[in-house]
């Protein structure tokens, strides 16, 4: 049976999880709403002071670069701040996670579906792999690398459509 400092170190790994997997939820969430109004402090306080942010891959790496330091970062986020958004729509989600911890240090790993519609009309697609470690500073965690790296990308119609939903009929 494990003693009290063994258990508590465990509670203290699956509390670190669950904080890096917080972080990466509000990075994510304030991604998807992307506009003027974004909260760019809250934004940017997500990473550390030396934080590095890059595409990955041809696509990505050619698209977005890459970012060092959380005021660069802070500076690329911004340009998508404007009115009107850059996004009429978009979604980020997350799947296959995996958090690593280990001591003031964490990696995460997740596969990214992106939808998104932008202002002039276009919509798209894009799958990517994410690999993000993390760090503990002033008593948070935050990202201290994240990259992005595509899997595929592709323009496609609307995500949205006032047709009506095809259910069967209730019987009644």
């Amino acid at each position: 049976m494990p003693d009290i400092s063994q258990l508590q170190a465990r509670l203290q790994f699956f509390e670190n999880q669950q904080a890096i997997r917080a972080c990466i939820n509000r990075y994510m969430t304030l991604c998807d709403s992307l506009d003027a109004d974004t909260p760019l402090d809250e934004l940017a306080g997500l990473f550390t002071r030396e934080a590095v942010w890059e595409g990955k891959g041809v696509r990505y790496a050619t698209s977005f670069g890459g970012y060092r330091g959380r005021e660069a970062i802070r500076a690329m986020f911004a340009t998508y701040m404007r009115t009107p958004a850059h996004f009429a729509l978009n979604a980020h989600f997350l799947a296959s996670e995996v958090i690593e911890v280990e001591g003031d240090e964490g990696r995460g790993s997740w596969m990214m579906l992106q939808a998104s519609t932008f202002a002039e009309g276009a919509s798209h697609l894009n799958a990517a792999r994410l690999t993000v470690c993390f760090a503990l500073e002033e008593g948070h965690w935050r990202i201290a690398h994240f990259q992005t790296e595509n899997l595929f990308s592709r323009p496609t119609t609307a995500w949205n459509d006032d047709a009506p939903l095809p259910v069967p009929v209730q019987a009644g």
